[in-house]
């Protein structure tokens, strides 16, 4: 492929295959049925708390040939249709303002990372609905222009766990999932099946559409026009199934949305309701050729976000070790 034709836009999102129409109404009462306010002592945590000694011991115990998968994109400083706040990256100091011997080279890193390009984490405080975020806390009196007081990344702290990847393009044999497509409650159970995992109480799932495959082949689009994801049935069942993280290639919802009204449910519903934090943007290409190297898509996975407090979330780069 040419330079010029790698860099040209992808073809715009077609509609979104399996994307259900789903009413404000039920959309509501779902949120109600998966909510778990005022379960856990240590709220701020949401449902890490579900991630005990005994979880980490089994996590670790999937290691076996030791092989170590990032899973954080490069830092991206580049603009374009799914980057519109690049990420800042510049020299502050090149050994020319110091005593000689030795010479220091420094650098500054600034990013507006709750975005399409930039790895990173959401905290429970990074999404309210109707006026309360996670725990049924007031919006207005848990944020202010010096941070947020409750469900901070800082709360929330290191998590390490099982991941599993629901690999579905290489379920449906396909090289990526269109923008649009909705992976519904079905697909998750068919992709158990296919993957030989069954998702448990505090595992980490990992959803990977194909998007940075695409995009390294067909170019970059907007993702906020037109993304793979899950449909919130499927986080219906992520619930009932108690998970303690949900990442994804993507930001997890599918776009556009099926909820009227509402252009992120399924951040609503993960952070708000289930106090569960979201992996956003994860380069899961890597990752996928490792698990089906090794005929398994179960593995440790470490996570370890900024220590900022008052932060709604962190840039990250996950690993996963296999």
């Amino acid at each position: 492929m040419s330079p010029s034709a790698a860099a040209a836009p992808a073809p715009p999102p077609q509609g979104p295959p399996g994307a259900a129409a789903v009413s404000r109404r039920e959309f509501d009462a779902l949120f109600e049925a998966v909510r778990t306010w005022g379960r856990w002592e240590e709220a701020g945590r949401g449902a890490w708390n579900r991630v005990t000694a005994d979880h980490v011991r089994g996590a670790a115990a999937l290691v076996r040939s030791g092989t170590v998968v990032p899973l954080g994109r490069p830092w991206d400083t580049a603009p374009g249709p799914d980057n519109a706040r690049p990420a800042l990256h510049h020299m502050t100091d090149l050994g020319d303002v110091e005593e000689p011997e030795p010479s220091a080279y420094k650098d500054f890193l600034g990013a507006d990372y709750h975005g399409k390009s930039v790895s990173h984490l959401d905290a429970l405080s990074h999404i309210g609905y109707r006026g309360r975020l996670y725990d049924g806390r007031a919006a207005h009196e848990e944020a202010g222009a010096g941070g947020v007081r409750f469900g901070s990344v800082a709360d929330l702290g290191p998590l390490v766990a099982r991941g599993l990847l629901l690999d579905l393009p290489a379920v449906l044999g396909v090289p990526w999932l269109e923008p649009g497509h909705a992976v519904r409650a079905r697909d998750v159970l068919a992709a158990e099946e296919a993957l030989g995992v069954r998702i448990g109480e505090g595992d980490a799932v990992l959803l990977r559409s194909g998007r940075f495959r695409r995009r390294r082949e067909l170019g970059p689009w907007d993702p906020a026009t037109g993304s793979a994801g899950w449909h919130v049935d499927a986080v219906a069942l992520l619930a009932e199934r108690a998970v303690a993280l949900l990442g994804a290639d993507g930001d997890s919802d599918v776009r556009p949305s099926p909820v009227e009204g509402l252009h992120s449910p399924v951040h609503t519903l993960a952070l708000t309701a289930m106090g569960v934090p979201l992996l956003d943007n994860l380069d899961l290409e890597a990752l996928s050729a490792a698990c089906a190297g090794a005929g398994r898509h179960a593995f440790l996975l470490v996570v370890s976000p900024l220590n900022v407090p008052g932060g709604t979330g962190s840039p990250v780069n996950p690993v996963a070790v296999l």
